[in-house]
């Protein structure tokens, strides 16, 4: 339940339209409902902005078809994130309108009549076996209620391919900065524009790269003011943090649904 909707059924509630025994019912799962081998927190969209996401990596189908079920039944959007096509059918079990992302492996099931965007993400990845990190950012924050747009294969091999698209960049409220290999890209992009950067590293690059530690430590020690940096191949984690920046640019905090 967010914000919107427990207003709509308070409203209900005065007017008469709905009596208090029938709100009660509503509210009966709140603030988590309990379906056995999960416990789903119906809350979250009124304390976060935004409904639970599911972490679906290391649950079976069985178990994500289940917390799909609870979670569309009582009226929210169902994002599932590292997500299998196994994963991907049981939930079309029970959501014939649920799409799967293959490259980001998501699953998304979002039945709001309205999906209103606002402000202006930018999601830059530095190369093409960074996409599906960079995919998941993108199609995440869209789903939060954003303006996203995708700048790909930019990385500082070719830094002319970057600075084509400065004033895009200086355009935006936020930019998530997607890399692997050395990690270079965000320590660039922050030193081009006034607004936060999040930089993502990917698991993406050779021996010595250590499946993402080399890009998570320069971007960590970078000496580019205003960059933040979330773990390696964190896509979601990056998209939910750049939600909020972007939402509060845009004047609209507490009003992603």
């Amino acid at each position: 339940m967010d914000a919107a909707s427990l207003r709509a059924l308070l409203e209900k509630v005065a007017s008469g339209e709905l009596d208090v025994q029938a709100a009660a019912e509503e509210l009966a799962r709140l603030p988590f409902a309990d379906i056995g081998e999960a416990k789903i927190d119906h809350h979250r969209a009124l304390r976060c902005g935004f409904p639970e996401v599911v972490f679906c990596q290391g649950k079976s189908p069985a178990q994500v078809r289940a917390i799909a079920r609870e979670m569309l039944e009582a009226g929210q959007v169902f994002v599932g994130t590292r997500a299998t096509p196994a994963h991907y059918q049981a939930v079309g079990q029970v959501a014939l309108d649920a799409r799967y992302f293959e490259d980001a492996r998501l699953i998304v099931v979002d039945r709001r009549h309205e999906r209103p965007a606002v402000g202006n993400i930018v999601v830059a990845s530095a190369g093409t076996a960074d996409t599906p990190v960079a995919e998941e950012a993108a199609i995440v924050a869209e789903v939060m209620g954003n303006r996203v747009t995708r700048l790909t294969d930019v990385g500082v091999a070719g830094v002319h391919r970057l600075l084509a698209h400065v004033d895009l960049l200086r355009g935006a409220y936020v930019i998530v900065v997607v890399a692997g290999m050395e990690g270079a890209l965000p320590s660039l992009i922050a030193g081009l524009v006034s607004c936060p950067v999040i930089a993502v590293p990917t698991s993406v690059g050779y021996g010595s790269h250590f499946g993402g530690l080399a890009p998570l430590l320069t971007m960590l020690n970078s000496c580019a003011a205003g960059i933040g940096v979330v773990n390696i191949d964190n896509g979601f984690g990056a998209a939910a943090l750049a939600s909020r920046i972007n939402h509060a640019a845009a004047g609209a905090v507490g009003d992603l649904t």
